[in-house]
């Protein structure tokens, strides 16, 4: 049902330089850019993650209780995923690690803009 996700950004080339090397790290690339929104996906058939600057002209800015999970296909990409993104300066909401009881994994972290960004492996 989910075609594609956007965070804003106020800094789009800084954003781009962020999540290309992000998800370089779990093998995904850009599939394309144009003027202020880029995504990024395995394919152009499968769910997309986007980053725009706003289109009204205004701040970026993070909603309060909003965030994108991203599904890995293992524990390992979810640790990796997330070091990768305190490396290139994002901050840490949570560390790798099971969540719940029933086999869900993930780690939390908040992007260059703020934008709050969870890694995981769902239960099975």
């Amino acid at each position: 049902m989910v075609g594609y996700v956007t965070v804003g950004t106020n800094d789009f080339q800084r954003a781009l330089a962020f999540y290309d090397a992000l998800f370089a790290e779990v093998g995904v690339q850009r599939l394309w850019s144009h003027g202020g929104m880029a995504a990024w996906g395995r394919s152009r058939e499968a769910v997309a993650f986007c980053v725009a600057e706003p289109h009204n002209g205004q701040a970026a800015s993070v909603g309060n209780g909003c965030m994108v999970a991203l599904r890995m296909s293992d524990r390992g990409q979810v640790q990796v995923l997330h070091a990768k993104a305190l490396e290139l300066g994002g901050l840490d909401e949570g560390l790798p690690g099971p969540r719940g009881t029933h086999g869900f994994y993930g780690a939390y972290f908040r992007d260059l803009d703020g934008n709050k960004i969870n890694a995981h492996v769902p239960a099975s």
